[in-house]
């Protein structure tokens, strides 16, 4: 059981809270990007237990965090968006340098790959002409609502795994965010349960899709994957505020996003 990846998970679960940030990004900043898409394609394995034993802890740190962490953030968002969002724009623009050398871009981008980072930048950063808002709490729950938490749960999940593409920020597309954020915020067992069904399904479908390509065109993935962290900043990305406490604190965030981006790369990548 790799124990370390409880705090890994952590991190994936609270990322995972924010509309525009990708869990699979922080995978990649924590140098597990590759290992948990082998490890969610291979629970069906012969060596199934291994892969098990990789990801037990990785989702119940996730689990912890994102119960733990859903209030918080919440709260975060609500009084200060500003500096929040920040502080994460910092962590996504961290991870690019571990992305560039997981990448080896010096050394295998072509210009066809750099062709594919740009397209997937603008199709990611293009996603603010929809602005979508966190929508009313579902509270009429009917048949038809859980159909649409478990797809909205397969969706977000399908995106949650491919760095760049925010889950959070699909399920404000689709509405129901606030209901999700609700429901873990108050232990709604039934919309998390139904939510998190589809999201586990989505895991293992995406997974296959992102190992294919992985094994095949291993370095033209990781070009649009470097495309979608790069435009998912611009997603993120709420202007500059007005007052002066709030800009210098929304500097100090970017300036702590950067650092703890910059620390956590450190540690994962120690050994690469």
């Amino acid at each position: 059981m790799e124990w370390k990846n409880i705090y890994r998970g952590m991190i994936m679960g609270a990322t995972d809270l924010i509309p525009g940030i990708s869990g699979g990004t922080i995978a990649v900043l924590l140098g597990i990007y590759d290992r948990l898409i082998g490890a969610i394609n291979g629970v069906f394995t012969k060596q199934w237990k291994r892969h098990v034993l990789f990801l037990i802890p990785l989702g119940f740190g996730m689990v912890v965090s994102i119960f733990l962490l859903a209030n918080v953030i919440e709260w975060l968002l609500l009084h200060y968006p500003g500096p929040t969002k920040f502080f994460f724009i910092g962590l996504i623009l961290g991870v690019l340098p571990f992305l560039f050398h997981k990448a080896e871009v010096k050394t295998h981008f072509k210009t066809k790959h750099y062709i594919l980072l740009v397209v997937a930048l603008l199709l990611i950063s293009s996603l603010n002409i929809f602005n979508p808002q966190e929508g009313d709490i579902i509270t009429n729950l009917t048949f038809s609502t859980y159909v649409l938490l478990f797809f909205s749960g397969f969706i977000a999940s399908s995106a949650m795994i491919a760095p760049g593409i925010s889950g959070s920020f699909m399920l404000l597309l689709i509405g129901v965010y606030s209901t999700i954020i609700s429901a873990l915020s108050n232990l709604h067992f039934d919309v998390i349960l139904v939510t998190g069904a589809g999201i586990g399904i989505g895991f293992i479908v995406m997974s296959r899709i992102v190992g294919y390509f992985l094994s095949h065109y291993y370095t033209a993935t990781y070009a649009i994957i470097i495309g979608l962290v790069i435009g998912s900043a611009f997603v993120i990305f709420p202007g500059f505020e007005s007052e002066g406490f709030l800009l210098m604190l929304s500097i100090a965030a970017f300036a702590a996003g950067l650092l703890t981006a910059y620390l956590l790369g450190r540690i994962e990548y120690k050994e690469t």
